[in-house]
């Protein structure tokens, strides 16, 4: 691998990290409000059983994704699910206008609720967080350079290195750090709202790819990897979390006149 290849995969990971980030504290505000009526050992082992959960089902996810990846009709459908859970929590963000996080992400039928079936719930949230995890993940590592060295399921080994250790590195945030960073969002919630619009924008580079599919043949089976649409790519995203960031600090934090 030579140094302008690893620059390319260390970026992704970087990028990939802060995007498992965003969806790792997403994770742990649902999980800390699914728990929030048990007695407090019961809340921690609960929390520790949907850590857990959360590492499986992204290990699980990331191999039966790569098995799919080279499937067109699967990343036409990963993408227009990133376009989905975008424009969804864009919607209800600019819905609930007003109404407080505990408000928003209150699940019905927690409250009272067993441990047991409170890790239930706690579980199948982790699915999908785990598939919205994955999915963001192979539309950041399909389009980087294959290295070559192996194959595992139909995907790059490098690819893969990279698709795992962001979803590793995305758990160990959501364990160690995502108390901090669920604060940050409370207090600056327009960094949420940048960071699902670079999940669609990363849907928007899944669709390219998908477009671009030899059996698909809309656009140009090597436009991916041109370097237009690269610099185009990461100009945008750049940009998108830049404006976030300015705009939060601009708003302050949502919490300064209390």
């Amino acid at each position: 691998m030579d140094a302008a290849m690893l620059l390319e995969y260390g970026w992704v990971l970087l990028v990939l990290v802060a995007l498992e980030g965003i969806l790792a504290a997403d994770n742990a505000v649902v999980m800390a409000v699914m728990v929030k009526h048990l007695p407090k050992e019961e809340q921690k082992k609960a929390l520790f059983y949907g850590l857990l959960g959360a590492f499986i089902f992204r290990f699980i996810a990331l191999f039966l994704i790569t098995f799919l990846v080279k499937v067109w009709q699967v990343q036409a459908i990963g993408a227009l699910y990133l376009f989905f859970i975008s424009f969804n929590h864009l919607y209800k963000t600019w819905k609930s206008r007003g109404k407080t996080e505990e408000e928003e992400l209150n699940v019905e039928g927690s409250k009272g609720s067993s441990f047991w079936v409170t890790v239930l719930k706690v579980e199948i949230a982790d699915i999908a967080f785990a598939i919205d995890s994955m999915l963001a993940a192979v539309a950041l590592a399909v389009t980087l350079q294959p290295t070559g060295w192996f194959h595992i399921g139909g995907i790059d080994a490098g690819q893969f290195l990279v698709m795992f250790l962001g979803g590793l590195i995305g758990v160990i945030i959501m364990r160690f750090a995502a108390t901090w960073f669920v604060k940050l969002l409370q207090n600056y919630p327009s960094l949420e709202t940048a960071a699902f619009m670079i999940v669609g924008w990363v849907g928007v580079k899944l669709a390219v790819f998908t477009l671009s599919h030899p059996k698909v043949h809309i656009l140009d089976e090597h436009f991916p990897e041109s370097t237009p649409w690269k610099l185009t790519f990461w100009i945008v995203l750049i940009g998108i979390a830049l404006g976030g960031y300015l705009f939060a600090k601009k708003q302050g934090p949502a919490n300064a006149t209390e």
